[in-house]
């Protein structure tokens, strides 16, 4: 058997798990996680390289049901990642398994390639609650297999990464060996400010804010970066900088250190405060914050 190379994409409703997932299969941080919805904007690639394999994996973005572009956006990235993929990966949460859950599945009835679906978050629950949701996937019939996951405890990642791969064509490899993610670096850092400030705010703030750098700039030993936290109303600005800039400070302190330990270099990080009503429905705004301008 020659060396094989795909691509899968992996799909589902907004915080089941998704990008945590991902990051299990590809063994690297490719997509920030955060326990609010909407957390995934873009359609990111996650990589996993073996000796005898190249798995692609698209995380997409929950599928969304409000109005504004950001959410086309979002909806138009996770159903491009379905098109000429070589698996689909539909994630549900093991807790919230509903309607919704079905009618996402039901949506990929004719599609030709395998689907998997994989139940997520199964350290939170137990099989006698488990049981009768089980029960009702194991009735579509045109789903190649189910599985149970824990992506924090890594539980039955191996198994579906054998599974997956058996779905790949002979192919030579879509990127280079040591790429995990198709994603710039400027994008990463841009990321994981924002899943920083996503981690100190929780319910703090609704997910009306974005991350815009200003500058960025790499030197041998020197990454500086100068960054705006853009948000809605002067309400949650005040929110975000919290008593004598402690929350700024602690998102900056977070974020600085992740960075480092991503690039292996020294960072210096500034972060500002930017209030930009409506920047949901703002096509350019959008296109500042990392998203493709094609898809707007």
């Amino acid at each position: 058997m020659g060396f094989k190379a795909g691509f899968v994409a992996v799909i589902g409703k907004p915080n089941v798990g998704k990008s945590s997932l991902v990051n299990a299969l590809v063994g690297e941080k490719v997509s920030i996680t955060s326990p609010k919805a909407q957390t995934t904007r873009n359609r990111i690639f996650g990589i996993k390289n073996t000796d005898d394999y190249q798995i692609v994996f698209v995380d997409t973005p929950g599928v969304q049901h409000t109005k504004t572009k950001l959410g086309e956006y979002m909806n138009k990235a996770t159903d491009g990642a379905t098109a000429d993929v070589d698996a689909i990966v539909i994630v549900l949460d093991a807790l919230r398994v509903g309607q919704e859950d079905y009618a996402i599945i039901e949506r990929f009835e004719k599609v030709k390639c395998p689907i998997f679906l994989v139940v997520n978050k199964i350290e939170t629950t137990n099989f006698e609650k488990m049981y009768p949701i089980l029960a009702k996937l194991n009735e579509y019939k045109f789903i190649k297999k189910f599985l149970t996951t824990s992506a924090v405890r890594k539980l039955n990642i191996d198994e579906l990464e054998d599974d997956l791969v058996e779905c790949l064509p002979e192919s030579e490899t879509f990127y280079p060996t040591d790429q995990y993610t198709d994603k710039s670096l400027r994008f990463m850092c841009q990321e994981i400010i924002r899943e920083k400030a996503l981690l100190f705010l929780q319910e703090e703030i609704p997910h009306g804010l974005a991350i815009d750098i200003n500058i960025f700039t790499e030197e041998e030993n020197l990454i500086t970066i100068d960054a705006n936290i853009v948000t809605e109303n002067e309400r949650h600005k005040s929110i975000i900088i919290g008593s004598k800039g402690a929350i700024l400070k602690q998102i900056g302190t977070s974020a600085r250190k992740d960075i480092e330990e991503l690039t292996g270099l020294k960072v210096m990080l500034e972060l500002f405060v930017k209030v930009k009503k409506h920047w949901k429905d703002d096509i350019s705004a959008l296109t500042d914050f990392g998203l493709s301008k094609k898809d707007l």
